[in-house]
């Protein structure tokens, strides 16, 4: 691939021919190309030590990111979580012995035994970065694309907080979002998305360097990538500079050109060689994905004048160039804290604000305009009921935001009054990500690692599939994000099989953090609303309904749902002790409610059991589980419009369960739902066997 180097409509974007990039002299004076090859030994040695990992993008790297760690990137080693510090992602997550060689070189509390320890069983230093377990990494990146784009949520997240809380005088937010790239991030599809989206905005906080080397795990990188990023990031609205990644001094001019840059996110195309200084496995696809071997360390070190022994040898005049960052780091955040107290001192109700969204702690009051329900109160969507809840939380709480994938009308998510957030007002707490699912999803993560902010993403349950590897990640990283799924079944009707979900509640189900909300009715929408602000260990999903849903839970009928518990007694058998138990989630709830009443009219004792979270169930200790599900009860029928698996962990082997074992129809709702059993005779004539096969047992 060979960069194409057009005029570009700015004329800052300083551009470098690819003929004229000196790729094999180190740009560099003494010293500092001394503690570039500390960074890349201790990576090589990492890696050989493991005899697992990926070296040849530290040793690619490790010019531009000392450029960047020593002299342009603000941020304290002696505090990882100074509000007002640059973000570093290393989307590029398979090269983490480049982050972890410069978190232990700057001061960061990771010692080099932990260096010495990559890849083992509890080590501070896992194969990928991973949120929460080392000091300094902001973010879990090992899926390709996703560090990329949740960068663009970061920089979304600057913006917002930098307009909603600096005052003339007083920046309290003004700091840059750095992400390094490979080839791999930028085929990803959810990086077009995210590329795209962050041109829109002009998020010129956002700098992003491009390893371009040219190697691919299977080889030459054109034997699949030949298209010009340098136009196509244009087309995007980026600023864009080529360098050569051994200058120092073009780097570090590249960065600051990038800096000033106050319209256009920047991409730094850097000229590197994977594996730079391995005598024989320089620019070749044997340095990306495997130890240099015994052999090929010594000849690389022997190359770049490095002593072959001891190993993780760290020279003394690189650690003292180095302890320079931290000094400076804690002389940042000295002066960063200094203006603050005067800024807490002229705006206080402002530094209030500002230290709760920190520490995301809800404000006095947060739940006190939410919606209440009475009998005689008609049927009405999740999805509504969902809407009316979120515009008074967006009332109470100022630093809850998010949007829709194109999709507010339909998921009830536009927060009215609150403003829109786009290039030049960044203010506003409406994002309107456009028809991005899979970029949504990795922003969303950004804006909640950032810190200061809940976010919100939006759309329709079936889309969740271009969601679930920014899922995936956040309930890995343990993050707070809530995702509002609607058209959660095929009770949405015409749209047909290609809108409906049926196997995503299951798959969604099976992913470990991951809290899932199916309310039946506006109450327990409600009730959702409350958890999910509160839930502070994981993603939650709320699963809205299309078609309307009467109200089952009302202060007049003496239902309290029990959404925090996950299960709970909806209607109970007449003598209190039931011999058959139908239970059900969400939309067929109701179901379950009806068919209740026309078997318990036939004789039988029917206790209804409404089941909105498997997660919050399971948290229960097993004497209220066995109070809601008797064991000697094995008569139990289970509803739900989805794939039926799972099922069975509470139905039991002698129980049923009405789902749907294929793909839906385009038809009316009510067609469609009378066509796959979910009706009342359906329900009535399968729990009706299921009393009368119990009662045979017995």
């Amino acid at each position: 691939m060979t960069p194409q180097t057009p005029q570009l409509a700015d004329p800052k974007a300083s551009v470098v021919p690819a003929e004229a990039l000196t790729i094999n002299t180190l740009k560099t004076n003494t010293l500092d190309q001394l503690c570039i090859n500390t960074i890349r030994m201790l990576a090589v040695d990492g890696v050989e030590k493991a005899n697992s990992g990926h070296p040849g993008l530290p040793m690619e790297a490790a010019p531009l990111a000392y450029a960047l760690w020593t002299k342009c990137l603000r941020h304290n080693p002696k505090n990882p979580l100074w509000p007002n510090r640059d973000r570093f992602i290393l989307s590029a997550g398979h090269g983490s012995m480049l982050l972890y060689s410069l978190l232990h070189l700057t001061g960061y509390d990771l010692p080099l035994e932990e260096l010495k320890r990559f890849r083992q069983w509890g080590s501070k230093t896992p194969g990928h970065p991973e949120y929460g377990e080392t000091p300094g990494v902001e973010m879990s990146t090992g899926p390709l694309g996703q560090g990329f784009s949740s960068a663009v949520g970061f920089a979304m997240a600057e913006a917002h907080l930098a307009a909603t809380f600096n005052r003339p005088g007083y920046t309290v937010v003004d700091h840059f979002t750095y992400v390094v790239v490979s080839d791999g991030d930028l085929m990803e599809g959810v990086a077009s998305e995210a590329a795209s989206f962050a041109g829109h905005l002009r998020l010129s906080k956002l700098i992003c360097v491009y390893l371009d080397n040219r190697i691919t795990l299977e080889g030459q990188a054109g034997v699949a990538f030949s298209e010009d990023v340098h136009l196509r990031f244009k087309s995007y609205g980026w600023h864009i500079q080529h360098v050569d990644g051994n200058d120092l001094p073009g780097i570090e001019e590249a960065i600051r050109a990038a800096q000033a840059d106050p319209y256009h996110p920047s991409l730094i195309i850097a000229r590197t060689h994977i594996g730079f200084g391995s005598p024989h496995k320089h620019d070749t696809h044997e340095a990306h994905g495997s130890p240099l071997g015994g052999e090929e360390v010594k000849a690389t070190k022997e190359n770049l004048g490095w002593p072959v022994e001891p190993t993780f040898y760290i020279p003394e005049e690189s650690r003292a160039v180095f302890k320079q960052v931290a000094q400076r780091g804690q002389s940042l955040e000295r002066d960063w804290q200094k203006m603050f107290d005067a800024y807490a001192k002229e705006h206080p109700e402002l530094a209030k604000t500002w230290t709760q969204a920190l520490k995301g702690e809800l404000p006095a009051g947060w739940d006190r305009g939410l919606p209440t329900f009475a009998d005689g109160d008609g049927a009405l969507a999740s999805r509504q009921a969902s809407g009316m809840a979120l515009t008074a939380l967006a009332k109470t709480i100022p630093w809850l935001m998010g949007g829709s994938a194109d999709l507010s009308p339909s998921t009830n998510t536009y927060l009215k009054g609150l403003g829109d957030f786009q290039a030049g007002s960044y203010g506003g707490r409406n994002l309107h990500f456009g028809v991005r699912e899979h970029a949504m999803g990795a922003i969303v993560n950004g804006i909640a690692l950032h810190g200061g902010l809940l976010p919100f993403g939006a759309t329709f349950f079936v889309f969740s599939d271009y969601l679930r590897p920014s899922i995936r990640l956040a309930a890995l990283m343990r993050i707070q994000v809530i995702h509002v799924l609607t058209h959660d079944s095929i009770g949405l009707g015409e749209d047909g099989p290609t809108h409906q979900p049926i196997e995503h509640l299951a798959s969604l189900r099976a992913m470990p953090n991951v809290l899932v909300l199916r309310p039946a009715d506006s109450l327990e929408t409600v009730e959702a609303w409350k958890i999910a602000v509160t839930h502070r260990t994981g993603p939650v999903l709320l699963i809205l309904s299309r078609q309307k849903l009467p109200l089952l839970n009302t202060p007049g009928n003496g239902n309290v749902p029990g959404v925090a518990k996950g299960a709970y007694i909806l209607m109970e058998a007449k003598g209190g002790k039931p011999n058959v138990i139908l239970m059900a989630t969400g939309s067929e709830v109701s179901l379950a409610v009806e068919a209740s009443k026309q078997l318990t009219a036939q004789g039988l004792q029917v206790r209804v059991v409404s089941l909105p979270s498997w997660e919050l169930f399971e948290q229960q200790p097993q004497s209220y589980k066995d109070a809601v599900f008797p064991p000697s009860v094995t008569a139990r029928l289970a509803i739900e419009a989805a794939s039926p698996f799972g099922w069975h962990r509470y139905v039991g082997l002698k129980g049923d369960v009405i789902g749907m074992a294929r793909f839906g129809a385009s038809a009316p709702a009510p067609a469609l739902l009378k066509e796959f059993g979910f009706t009342v005779d359906n329900v009535v004539s399968r729990a009706r066997a299921l009393v009368e096969q119990s009662r045979r047992v017995s």
